[in-house]
């Protein structure tokens, strides 16, 4: 198939920010990552006009096509696969548990300006420990932007504009891969950046156990909001103690003086934790027995 000459014939819309994936060496890649076999149920998120449909079609036994554009649902149509279910909604409106029973493996190729939302929408924050969508998902292949496939496999280690709360966040619920950069002529309309092909494989327990996530959170949260500042500062400007934050990073081993973008999950976990401590050991001070 010619996926080029039969995308050009099908009006795209730039406020949906379709861009076809026409390359048949990367669709290949996709179907290869996946590790498809005929007892997967998939997602496909932003399947377009099918051509990496028709490609899951041949190997799983079900496809779920999620799909906005009612104009791209009308070629969707036109594949001769009994398997392919196609729902025409937004993903970020869905309850993956409402579709099927089984767990699932997505394939996505979405808009690259609703990524992080849609991240967050399959996997849930730090502290939504029960949190339904995750629960159905056994790894996501994703097409993202090269920028935000940096920022997903980023660490302390890497430069600090790439490391942040989605690095933390996807690396806390997932064991993330970057797959293949794929250029930006791989697509059709030919977008401005380069993309890249990801792959996020669910963890069956978080990376580290967390005794407050939602304390964890806020604290990665002020470190990143203010990333300029110091790990004290930042964490002080967003209404911690002072007291209690200075003694809290003596008891973590962490210098006042460094930025977040430069401690670990681990670190941040040891802040959480120290700040917890020692905000129990004044609260239970001020009201003994």
């Amino acid at each position: 198939m010619n996926y080029l000459q039969k995308a050009k014939k099908f009006k795209t819309k730039k406020r949906l920010g379709q861009n076809f994936l026409v390359d048949p060496n990367i669709i290949e890649k996709i179907i290869e990552e996946s590790s498809l076999s005929k007892d997967d149920v998939v997602l496909e998120v932003g399947p377009g006009i099918g051509f990496v449909t028709e490609k899951i079609a041949q190997v799983a036994t079900k496809i779920l096509a999620v799909e906005i554009d009612e104009d791209a649902i009308e070629e969707l149509k036109k594949l001769s696969y009994s398997n392919i279910k196609i729902i025409n909604k937004d993903i970020l409106k869905i309850d993956i548990s409402e579709l099927t029973d089984n767990p699932i493996k997505i394939i996505a190729n979405i808009p690259y300006y609703i990524t992080s939302p849609i991240i967050v929408h399959l996997l849930g924050e730090i502290d939504e420990i029960e949190h339904t969508n995750r629960k159905m998902v056994k790894e996501v292949i994703l097409m993202v932007q090269y920028e935000v496939a940096q920022r997903i496999i980023a660490n302390e280690m890497s430069a600090s504009k790439e490391y942040g709360l989605l690095s933390i966040l996807v690396n806390y619920w997932t064991k993330p891969e970057l797959i293949a950069k794929v250029p930006a002529k791989s697509f059709y309309p030919v977008p401005k950046v380069d993309s890249a092909l990801v792959k996020l494989k669910v963890r069956e327990k978080p990376a580290i156990e967390l005794k407050n996530p939602k304390l964890f959170r806020r604290v990665i949260q002020a470190s990143f909001r203010m990333r300029r500042k110091t790990i004290k500062n930042a964490l002080v400007n967003s209404g911690f103690d002072n007291s209690v934050i200075n003694e809290s990073l003596s008891q973590a081993g962490i210098s006042s003086s460094i930025r977040g973008e430069k401690l670990s999950m681990h670190d941040f976990e040891r802040i959480a934790c120290a700040i917890e401590e020692i905000m129990d050991g004044k609260s239970k001070g001020k009201n003994p027995g």
